[in-house]
């Protein structure tokens, strides 16, 4: 089969289009011919090996998993044999490593029937990003209705789903964006847009009962400056950065472990994302009912996912970026 690989950390030049054994599924395991995988941010840090500290995970001197992809839609070829609920011909999206190829093992916890309404494009952009926005709303700073939530990063993949779901459950939803994300992130719901190149929402007035920040760009004493006396600042480091850090991202939280028991009436809290079945049950639901829908900018055959990943990094891609096989 056909697949994106590297061999060696590096620039988007180092991934290769080669063909590879096709996988065969464990016990727990489907095998999915894959229709179309998304591009993440979490697909920049392997293919980099970034933050350097990070490595002790993806593998010191190469990734341990070659094949490059993690978000995917597609149909059942073969289940293993310890699997149910699943079976060859169902329409399916998921995580697994190894999503940028023409067929992807994953683990069948790690999958669930795709959203009726959407095509499998549609489909391969939720997984990675919408769990994400879906843990850090819901399971983490557990937000109500009548709320105010500040979401900084709000034109990103996982930022398009939280605006969203901070809608469906009933909060009053600003996002932060740069100007030529504003028409996009007004259309997903948001009720207050601040454009970041004309205004730092770290220095208005305005209070937020729940602020999600998705791009770490400001300190911990920023953030919590514009939250209500009792409020939740949940931080995800997964965004594009700068690459070369010993730590990346991974400071900030250390940062917040060291504040957070000082932090008096704000709870100070990062998202720890896990793939589930229940997860994606939950966010096909919210797609088949309109509450949520994932926002494409462009999309590119498997051949130039190269190409996909330079493009999530040098042009600061808006909402998803959708590769298809």
């Amino acid at each position: 089969m056909k697949a994106v690989i590297q061999d060696r950390y590096g620039s988007a030049d180092v991934l290769k289009f080669r063909d590879v054994d096709r996988p065969v599924p464990t016990a727990d395991e489907v095998l999915v011919r894959v229709h179309a995988a998304s591009v993440n941010a979490y697909d920049w840090h392997l293919m980099h090996g970034d933050p350097v500290i990070g490595r002790t995970m993806m593998g010191f001197r190469r990734p341990k998993a070659p094949v490059r992809g993690r978000d995917f839609a597609g149909v059942v070829e073969e289940v293993g044999s310890g699997v149910t609920g699943l079976k060859p011909g169902d329409e399916v999206y998921g995580e697994a490593d190894g999503a940028f190829a023409e067929y992807v093992c994953a683990r069948a916890d790690n999958v669930g029937p795709k959203p009726a309404n959407l095509t499998f494009e549609q489909a391969a952009a939720i997984p990675l990003a919408g769990n994400t926005a879906l843990i850090g709303l819901r399971d983490v700073a557990r937000v109500q209705p009548g709320q105010t939530l500040l979401v900084n990063g709000a034109s990103g993949g996982v930022g398009t789903f939280a605006v969203q779901l901070g809608k469906a459950y009933g909060t009053e939803v600003t996002a932060v964006c740069s100007t030529r994300n504003v028409d996009m992130v007004r259309s997903l719901g948001a009720d207050r847009i601040i454009d970041y190149t004309q205004e730092d929402f770290t220095r208005g007035e305005a209070r937020y009962d729940v602020v999600l920040d998705l791009v770490g760009n400001h300190s911990l004493g920023e953030f919590r400056r514009v939250l209500n006396p009792v409020g939740t600042l949940v931080l995800s480091g997964g965004g594009v950065y700068e690459g070369g850090s010993v730590v990346g991202p991974m400071g900030l939280f250390i940062k917040r472990r060291l504040v957070a028991p000082f932090a008096r009436n704000h709870r100070l809290l990062e998202i720890a994302a896990r793939q589930s079945r229940a997860n994606l049950e939950a966010l096909r639901e919210l797609a088949e009912s309109g509450k949520i829908a994932p926002v494409v900018e462009r999309t590119y055959p498997l051949s130039e996912a190269a190409e996909a990943i330079r493009y999530l990094e040098v042009e600061h891609a808006r909402a998803k970026v959708v590769v298809t096989v």
